[in-house]
């Protein structure tokens, strides 16, 4: 890291900047002599994006910023903090550190954190900000967290591992063993030195085949930010086979939507459409448990693969409410009649069109009060759910 970065002129020159356009300021260079435009630029778009996401970063002057990538592959700190709010204890290692933002938040909830990271450059970023953030029980390895560990006879209450993906030639599907590092490969090696493990996924990630890669998960946890879901968190115990408790928790402003469960083998009841329309949150959706609402809240769904459910009365639901206006078939003509504004917001759930092909083959844009459900009724039949929100 180069610490002319920090020069109190340099450091002004970024603040005052931060609303600028990058490629203007590349263009008309630096005037200041030991520290290259590319660099001040880049501190620039690095700290803009933690405006929102690390706004403890953000306000704090003299922090260090590492490229873009760094920022948008770290946890935020609203993700950290409830990580940090699951576990404690005297001593938790971090071996695959970052820019350091869970371990901030650990250093809350243990006595002493180790925080290893393989490329130094960023070590040496994250240990200067941690002095900078007055926080001294996080000790900085800058080397791989593995081989630390192999090198160490000390142990741990918790080892926590972010692992990154090893490339994207597999796109959007991808396994534990594709990523560095290997979990599944390592987890006889790390109960060595814990019993405790905390291990965060990407939301892309299959929870059931990361399930079926790993032993003794004992929690899932699956948090989403305004519904939309950030991380997947599992929670390993050495030797546990109990059964996996689920976590679904979405962040939104009015209240936080919780729902815990257990994976069921229950029957289920359906429903024509009633008066109330709901549709879980992104937390419940990605953790799986169609099922689990049914029969937790005591609400039929429409159908099987719809995963919306209905009721007669209101009920507090962990998703979004909706009163049902209309139920029709899908017929364009009929449905434009009924739309006069030719604005509504579209969802469509167990339904062979997407929101694309609908919008273009009815014109409807997007937008106003009313919300539409294209889905499939219990007979087979496609249908047009014209609501309002609750």
């Amino acid at each position: 890291m180069n610490d002319r970065i920090l020069n109190t002129e340099i450091q002004k020159f970024i603040n005052k900047n931060l609303h600028k356009d990058p490629v203007k300021l590349v263009l008309k260079g630096s005037s200041f002599f030991d520290v290259s435009i590319k660099e001040i630029v880049e501190q620039i778009i690095s700290k803009k994006k933690c405006e929102k996401k690390l706004p403890t970063w953000f306000q704090t002057e003299n922090i260090f910023y590492p490229n873009k990538l760094n920022i948008e592959q770290t946890s935020s700190e609203t993700t950290a903090k409830y990580k940090a709010g699951l576990i404690s204890g005297d001593s938790i290692i971090d071996i695959t550190g970052g820019y350091g933002v869970d371990c901030f938040a650990f250093a809350e909830k243990f006595k002493e954190v180790t925080h290893c990271e393989i490329n130094t450059k960023l070590s040496a970023i994250t240990d200067h900000n941690f002095k900078i953030l007055g926080i001294e029980n996080i000790k900085t390895i800058a080397k791989s967290g593995m081989d630390y560990l192999g090198s160490s006879d000390k142990t741990f209450d918790w080892i926590y591992a972010d692992p990154s993906r090893r490339n994207d030639k597999k796109g959007k599907v991808f396994l534990l063993e594709d990523c560095l590092p290997n979990i599944p490969n390592n987890l006889e090696p790390l109960f060595q030195f814990t019993n405790n493990i905390l291990l965060k996924t990407s939301p892309v990630l299959d929870i059931s085949s990361a399930v079926f890669e790993l032993k003794y998960v004992k929690e899932i946890h699956i948090i989403a930010i305004q519904n939309e879901v950030k991380e997947v968190l599992y929670i390993l115990e050495k030797n546990y086979n109990g059964i996996i408790q689920f976590k679904t928790t979405n962040i939104i402003k009015e209240q936080d939507q919780i729902l815990d469960f257990n994976l069921m083998d229950a029957e289920v009841n359906y429903s024509h459409p009633l008066k109330y329309l709901y549709e879980p949150n992104a937390a419940i959706l990605k953790a799986g448990g169609f099922i689990e609402v049914s029969v937790m809240l005591n609400i039929p769904k429409l159908h099987i693969h719809s995963h919306l459910y209905t009721s007669k009365q209101l009920i507090d639901f962990p998703g979004r409410r909706f009163n049902i206006l209309k139920n029709i078939p899908y017929n364009k003509k009929r449905l434009l009649k009924l739309i006069p504004s030719k604005k509504a917001n579209i969802t469509t759930r167990n339904f062979p069109e997407t929101v694309a092909q609908i919008r273009k083959k009815t014109g409807l844009k997007e937008g106003g009060d009313i919300y539409l459900f294209f889905t499939t009724d219990l007979e087979g039949d496609r249908k047009v759910l014209i609501c309002k929100k609750v």
